[in-house]
């Protein structure tokens, strides 16, 4: 599957920008195209001069708001990173336009953070937008859930990852969740610590991306997931979880042992990274709440055998008896076996449903809060009586 990625805000810059060194690696170990283009939107202009990846022209770092954020950011104000996205809307179109590969991407994906204000504000607009104008293209939004202590620190926080949460879902195909809170690391520097991140949010597309777009022969799948199975699962709430392991020295076919214990090891392998994968997911959910799943396995050819993927098959179907699933495996050359699940078209997510709750009872006091007027000090009244120079 190929995807044009657009990046609002700083998180979501960033992202889209992991996302360009994603294609990078694809290219060069692949020989693939996964991200036909990335794009980063923003109404500050430092964030933009931060990324390394996306081409720095201004048809991919696209500054808005100009004569309202005078190059700053929107402080948090999503109605107003929502009013900057209407009025500067055809900057995104026509850097669309100028790129030569969009018109081949089978997909677009929008990131953003729901806390902030120019990326909460502008994603799900410009998701109107341009599901209106290129309605057959399916419009995907990642939204990235805030850390517990801004949620703490802030009501605002929470008003605007509720609107943005809320407003994406009305207009997006698919709202891919991400909850930042389930890779924070507390003794990581800060600056460390949000790289691991954003690399463990986009490493489970580096596979499924790849398969339907493989070249070679040897590692073409029995059953390929392309971009029509994405498609058909990507719906809704979604989640993804990604589950990884190294193996033992690939054996050579010809030694391939028929020993029942190794054929077991193989299969309890299997599961345990598929295990990993749910438990890693990108947002806490049930998974007898989807209604559709997905899982791929890449591991060297004579690791996947019809028992393994019948037996990951019969697994995922027991966690999820209600969702229609679609599986498929990729072979590669490493000593690595992982696994990546999806998990979509979710009727519940807990997370999503206590943001909602909680900004409702918040609303009035985040109005009340940013319309009062500062009181008068005593140390302003004491100077009632005295004469002014002015």
């Amino acid at each position: 599957m190929k995807l044009a990625v657009i990046g609002f805000g700083r998180c979501g810059g960033q992202i889209a920008d992991v996302f360009a060194r994603l294609n990078k690696r694809a290219r060069h170990h692949r020989g693939v195209d996964i991200i036909l283009d990335a794009f980063a939107v923003n109404s500050g202009q430092t964030d933009l001069a931060g990324l390394r990846n996306i081409k720095s022209d201004y048809n991919h770092r696209i500054l808005m708001g100009g004569t309202k954020t005078k190059g700053h950011s929107a402080a948090k104000l999503s109605e107003l990173g929502a009013q900057i996205a209407r009025d500067d809307s055809d900057k995104i179109v026509d850097a669309l336009r100028a790129s030569k590969r969009f018109g081949d991407a089978d997909a677009i994906l929008m990131v953003a953070a729901t806390a902030g204000g120019t990326g909460s504000g502008a994603m799900p607009i410009l998701a109107q937008h341009l599901k209106e104008r290129y309605w057959s293209k399916p419009v995907y939004c990642m939204t990235v859930l805030p850390f517990e202590y801004e949620e703490q620190a802030e009501a605002r926080t929470v008003h605007n990852t509720a609107l943005c949460l809320k407003s994406t879902y009305t207009v997006a195909d698919a709202v891919i969740l991400v909850e930042n809170q389930r890779f924070h690391r507390k003794d990581s520097p800060l600056k460390y610590n949000t790289a691991q991140i954003n690399a463990h949010i986009v490493e489970p597309f580096y596979n499924l991306l790849c398969t339907g777009e493989e070249k070679r022969t040897r590692r073409i799948g029995t059953k390929v997931i392309d971009a029509a199975d994405i498609v058909e699962t990507f719906q809704g709430w979604t989640a993804i979880g990604y589950g990884r392991t190294m193996l033992p020295l690939i054996r050579l076919p010809f030694l391939r042992s028929r020993n029942y214990r190794k054929r077991g090891a193989g299969t309890n392998r299997g599961i345990r990274v598929m295990e990993e994968s749910i438990s890693e997911m990108s947002v806490h959910c049930y998974t007898k709440d989807a209604a559709k799943a997905l899982y791929l396995i890449s591991a060297p050819s004579s690791e996947i055998n019809s028992y393994l993927t019948s037996d990951l098959s019969e697994y995922l179907r027991d966690l999820a008896p209600n969702a229609v699933i679609r599986a498929g495996d990729y072979p590669n050359e490493r000593s690595v076996m992982d696994v990546v699940t999806v998990l979509s078209a979710l009727s519940e997510v807990n997370k999503v449903k206590n943001y909602y709750v909680k900004a409702a009872t918040l609303i009035e006091k985040v109005q009340e809060k940013e319309e009062v007027q500062p009181q008068r000090s005593d140390t302003e009244a004491a100077a009632d009586d005295l004469p002014t120079l002015l």
